[in-house]
C-alpha cells in the first residue's frame, strides 16, 4: 500500500475534544512530518471550533480522492453534519447519528480502497447507548462493520485492544469486563485466540520477527504454586504450552507487579494482560499523553488517542494532541506494510 491513499480521522463526539484536537494535529502537520489524512465530520462546527480556540485553520470539504493534494494547504473535511447545535462539554443524542454516520463512512472508505486506515477520535459511549447504539464500544462496532462486507459473509472477527508507546506495548485479554467477573471470562481458547492476533500483527503491521509474547498471571504473585489462585495452571499455562507448540515465543505466566520495569520489558515485544486496569495502569503510568490504542484482528488499521472526551476541558485549548498525533503516526507506520493483519 502506498503512501497516497490518505487517513481518515472520525470527529467522534463533538462536544468534546475530538474536534480540536483534529484541528490542532493539521495545523502541526510540518512540524510532525504527518501523512496526509481529512477529517470526517461537521465543516459548520470545525469552523467554529477553530474560532473559540484562536486556531488558524483553512477547512475545506472535499472528496476523498481529493484529499492528499489538498492537505498542504487546507484541512481537508468529508462532511457528516451535526442535527443539534453543539455546546462544549454536553453531548446531545440528537448528535449520535452523526457521530456513528462518520465511522461509517470511514469504513466504508477504506473498504472502496479509498483511504488506508482509521484514526478515532474520543465518542462519549452512555450517549450513543442512549440514542440506541447496541455495541459497547468502537471496537465492536467496527468489527460488525467489517462483517458486513459482502466478501466476509461468515466470517466472524476477533477484535483485540492493544495499547502501545515507545517503551511498551500491552493487551487485555478482557477489556470492560466487571473485575468479579474476570475470571469467569478468561479461557485458554481465548488467550491463544488473543495470542495469535497478536503475534501475527506484530510481524505483519510492525516489521517485528518472532515477537516475544509475556504473559501476566491473574492472581498477586501469580498465584504462588495455587496459594492465591489456581487459574495460571488452569487456564493461562495451557495457552503458553500451546502457543509454544504452535511455534509462537511465549513465557509465563509473571507476577504482573514485576513485569513492567525497565529490565523486564527489555524482554518481550508485547505483555497480555488479563484484565483492563492490570495492562492500563502501566502503560498510562508511563505515557499517559503518548499512548495509542490499537485494533487488532480487523481487516484494517485502526488507531485512537489514548484518552477520553475530556468534556471539561473542550473548547478552551488546553487539551493536548500528543496521542492523537502519535496514532496518526502509527496509522501511517502500520498501513504502509504490505501484508494483512490476517
Amino acid at each position: 500500500m502506498t503512501r497516497t491513499l490518505p487517513l481518515l480521522l472520525t470527529m467522534g463526539e463533538p462536544a468534546g475534544i475530538g474536534p480540536e484536537l483534529a484541528l490542532q494535529a493539521w495545523s502541526d502537520r510540518n512540524q510532525a512530518q504527518l501523512a496526509p489524512f481529512a477529517i470526517i465530520g461537521d465543516p459548520g462546527h470545525l469552523i467554529r471550533v477553530a474560532r473559540d480556540i484562536d486556531l488558524d485553520v483553512s477547512i475545506k470539504e472535499v472528496e476523498p480522492w481529493d484529499i492528499a493534494d489538498a492537505f498542504a494547504h487546507v484541512l481537508p473535511v468529508i462532511p457528516v453534519e451535526v442535527s443539534e447545535q453543539v455546546r462544549y462539554g454536553s453531548p446531545n443524542t440528537g448528535n449520535a447519528q452523526a457521530v456513528i454516520g462518520a465511522i461509517e463512512t470511514a469504513v466504508d472508505l477504506v473498504h472502496k480502497n479509498n483511504a488506508r486506515g482509521i484514526v478515532t477520535c474520543p465518542i462519549q459511549k452512555s450517549v450513543l447507548a442512549g440514542a440506541g447504539f447496541a455495541h459497547p464500544g468502537h471496537t465492536e462496532f467496527l468489527a460488525s462493520l467489517a462483517m458486513n462486507w459482502p466478501e466476509n459473509a461468515g466470517v466472524t472477527y476477533h477484535p483485540v485492544m492493544m495499547l502501545a508507546c515507545d517503551a511498551l506495548r500491552v493487551v487485555p485479554a478482557t477489556i470492560h469486563v466487571a473485575l468479579s467477573k474476570v475470571a469467569n471470562n478468561l479461557s485458554t481458547e481465548l488467550l491463544i485466540d488473543t495470542a495469535h492476533i497478536v503475534a501475527s500483527t506484530l510481524e505483519n503491521r510492525f516489521g517485528i520477527s518472532n515477537p516475544r509474547l509475556w504473559f501476566c498471571g491473574l492472581n498477586p504473585h501469580a498465584g504462588e504454586d495455587g496459594k492465591f489462585g489456581t487459574e495460571e495452571y488452569d487456564i493461562i499455562a495451557p495457552a503458553i504450552a500451546a502457543l509454544k507448540n504452535d511455534g509462537i515465543l511465549a513465557n509465563g505466566p509473571f507476577a504482573a507487579d514485576s513485569m513492567f520495569h525497565a529490565s523486564a520489558r527489555e524482554k518481550y515485544d508485547a505483555a497480555i494482560a488479563m484484565y483492563h486496569d492490570q495492562a492500563l495502569i502501566p502503560i498510562k503510568t508511563l505515557a499517559f499523553d503518548e499512548a495509542v490504542n490499537v485494533t487488532l484482528g480487523l481487516p484494517f488499521v485502526r488507531t485512537s488517542p489514548d484518552h477520553g472526551t475530556a468534556l471539561d476541558i473542550a473548547g478552551t485549548g488546553k487539551a493536548s494532541c500528543t496521542s492523537l498525533i502519535a496514532a496518526i503516526r502509527m496509522a501511517d507506520k502500520m498501513s504502509l506494510q504490505s501484508i494483512p493483519t490476517q
